[in-house]
């Protein structure tokens, strides 16, 4: 079973940017679909962005696309989301998801059996 961490948040003013990471361990991560979910206060978890296990394929939120970035480095067995133009409404803990086996992508919750901790991520007005 894989273990997943992310790390990179914090505090950026709207328009900044951040990248966050998330190290994988027990599995190398390229034998996952992997995907980034958020959670704001009081909201459910959302859709940020998903990665195919091939890596070649890519799907983001409307709210995030043009600005987000998913990319894995399979050397560092390690998925990141790279984010540009930062906006307040962005704000939420962020949490990297591996997919069950066999799920080629998926944008939906129920599809990823391996979540990380999280990393709040405060985008300042």
């Amino acid at each position: 079973q894989v273990q997943l961490g992310e790390s990179g948040g914090g505090l950026v003013q709207a328009g900044g940017s951040l990248r966050l990471s998330c190290a994988a361990s027990g599995r190398t991560v390229s034998s996952y679909a992997m995907g980034w979910f958020r959670q704001a206060p009081g909201k459910e978890r959302e859709f940020v962005a998903a990665l195919t296990k091939s890596g070649t394929g890519t799907y983001y939120a409307d709210s995030v696309k043009g600005r987000f970035t998913i990319a894995r480095d399979n050397a560092k067995n390690t998925v990141y989301l790279q984010m540009n133009s930062l906006k307040p409404e962005d704000t939420a803990v962020y949490h990297c998801a591996a997919a069950r086996l066999g799920v080629a992508m998926s944008i939906n919750v129920g599809s990823y059996d391996v979540w990380g901790q999280g990393t709040q991520v405060t985008v300042s007005s």
